[in-house]
């Protein structure tokens, strides 16, 4: 099992853009490379998964036990040529003073051979003692070779490889020039994850052909193959599980996971244990859509909702319709930028944007970190679908982790929580999880498998939820919130009962489909509505050019022009669900 650890030896050395590169490059020579990440984070991950076309799992020592992160790693490595291990951090960081949860230590673990990432500006001889200091500091530890990075120039490049070749015995395997083009943009959280960037795939492409003319693939890939074969440490305990999920298959439901460029925390492994519990995974995008799919439960990761508070703002139908759903019971479970979209209002700087409106609380973003890092949390009697604690005995303890620059303002007193807060802040310091509804929203995320089981536990309440009529029958209606009020409408916007038309109905459902009603169109709806008044069917193309031509003349009156002012489906698709109307049955 050809394998390898890329590690620096301090943060922000450029090992993340090298590990992009190198999964790229390997990629672009057809072989199929796994990423892993090692602790926690999302946006690493999903840069290495563009660059290696396949998801990256994280490996997290302090979350997960040790045959835990073996099986992890053994089984996403099966089918792979190579697998590449991005540290975080100095290889010998860690939360732990000896070493148990470094980047090192995993490399131990996994008997990874290790490319050490160097950013060498202003380096020249002083680069040899800190390459044999970090040799010496743990013996189990094996550098099989450096990467220079950020290098000033030939002569710099020369220097380098000089002097580790005569005080070493590392191999220098690349050396990479300072380039601004390679730069991968960061902001208040870190890297700008790869969805919010239309070019990302040309700039990981650029990564990947600038990684492989500086860096001896060859020479990764032969040190690759010098790791031992490692073995699988399945316990009896996972067998017995497996082999019971095998014998019977869980009850399949739909399960909403908003993806789009506002949301998209999700780790792989907890997707894969969702559908491994009987989820039916169907993307929603609160940016675009108008209203949610029917859905048995929904799943809102963490993201960046502040950048997007405008568009989010205005697909108020989205919001509207996800309120109503949450009112009649539909199961959600959000984390962090879930929990923030869920609420009434976000703030950030001199910007306040309504939200969701489902959580009683508004949210501010600061300028600095509220909450960061690892979590541990005890669940509480009021915790919804998590194995909870009894009267007088304590709940279950999770562990998960935090990244978050925002809080909660002008939550109610009586708030129910989920969790106590043991280690780290949550939502005010003493709990997190607040419970409305048949929602659970907290700033901590959780991981399936790695101190919690959240996502089987998850599954059996929407099972639950789901004999729930009520819940049932609203969760397949869409809707319009029209004046407070919510107006029935099938899943492509067209009334259900043409009696609830109204202009603010045609207003509402116009916002949503991004069109601006303008004198011309509410004479092509009063048209419409007039004609099916008289006749009983939806108007044709034709009898609208035949009116129109004679109304504004053959220039406008035609049917580019009508279907320029209703340009989703046209007059018949588009004017009529505005008109409140049914679909055109056909020529007349």
């Amino acid at each position: 099992m050809s394998r390898f650890l890329v590690s620096a030896a301090h943060k922000s050395s450029g090992k993340t853009t090298i590990s992009i590169g190198l999964c790229a490059a390997l990629s672009a020579q057809g072989l199929r490379v796994q990423a892993f990440k090692k602790g926690p984070d999302y946006i690493d991950p999903m840069w290495l998964a563009q660059a290696s076309g396949h998801p990256c799992f994280n490996l997290d020592p302090y979350l997960s036990p040790a045959n835990q992160i073996i099986d992890s790693f053994v089984c996403h490595s099966a089918l792979a040529d190579v697998s590449l291990v991005e540290g975080n951090k100095g290889l010998y960081d860690g939360l732990a003073l000896d070493g148990s949860n470094s980047n090192a230590a995993l490399a131990h673990l996994l008997d990874l051979p290790v490319v050490l990432v160097l950013d060498a500006r202003g380096m020249t001889r002083g680069i040899a003692p800190l390459i044999l200091g970090y040799q010496a500091f743990d013996s189990r530890i094996r550098i099989a070779g450096v990467i220079l990075n950020q290098l000033g120039g030939s002569r710099h490049e020369a220097k380098l490889r000089a002097v580790i070749e005569h005080y070493t015995d590392v191999r220098v395997l690349g050396a990479i020039a300072h380039d601004p083009q390679l730069a991968l943009v960061e902001r208040h959280l870190g890297l700008m994850p790869n969805q919010e960037k239309d070019d990302a795939s040309q700039l990981v492409r650029l990564i990947g052909e600038r990684v492989s003319e500086q860096v001896d693939l060859a020479q990764v890939l032969a040190l690759a193959k010098t790791a031992p074969p490692l073995q699988p440490q399945i316990t009896q305990t996972h067998v017995t599980q497996v082999t019971a999920q095998g014998l019977k298959k869980p009850q399949k439901l739909r399960i909403g996971l908003v993806q789009d460029k506002a949301f998209g925390f999700y780790y792989p492994d907890d997707v894969l244990a969702l559908q491994a519990a009987g989820a039916e995974l169907v993307t929603v995008n609160a940016l675009q859509d108008t209203h949610l799919p029917p859905l048995d439960g929904l799943f809102i990761g963490g993201g960046f909702p502040e950048v997007f508070m405008a568009p989010l703002e205005a697909n108020h139908a989205f919001r509207m319709h996800l309120k109503s759903l949450i009112e009649a019971g539909l199961p959600v479970y959000a984390e962090c930028g879930g929990l923030m979209y869920l609420a009434r209002s976000l703030r950030w700087k001199d910007t306040v944007a309504d939200m969701v409106g489902a959580l009683p609380m508004d949210v501010v973003m600061h300028d600095r970190p509220v909450g960061r890092g690892y979590v541990r949390l005890q669940t509480t009697a009021d915790a919804p679908w998590l194995t909870n604690a009894h009267e007088h005995a304590p709940g279950q303890t999770l562990q998960g982790h935090e990244f978050h620059y925002s809080s909660v303002e002008n939550l109610p007193i009586d708030s129910k929580f989920a969790y106590r807060v043991l280690r780290g802040y949550g939502i005010d310091g003493q709990h997190d999880g607040l419970v409305v509804h048949n929602v659970l929203a907290s700033y901590a995320h959780l991981r399936s498998g790695a101190g919690a089981d959240w996502t089987r536990q998850f599954m059996d309440f929407v099972r639950l939820k789901k004999t729930s009529e009520s819940v049932t029958s609203v969760c397949c209606a869409p809707f319009v919130w029209v004046n407070g009020s919510p107006i029935a409408t099938d899943t492509e916007g067209y009334l259900k009962n043409l009696g609830d038309w109204s202009e603010d109905f045609a207003k509402t459902q116009a916002q949503a489909e991004n069109l601006t009603l303008t004198e011309a169109h509410w004479q092509v709806i009063a048209y419409l509505r007039a004609y099916y008044e008289e006749h009983r069917v939806q108007a044709q193309v034709r009898a609208m050019i035949w009116h129109f031509s004679k109304l504004w003349g053959p220039e406008l009156g035609n049917n580019h022009h009508l279907h320029t002012l209703f340009p989703v489906g046209g007059p018949q698709k588009q004017g009529n669900r505005l008109a409140g109307l049914l679909k055109t049955k056909g020529e007349h």
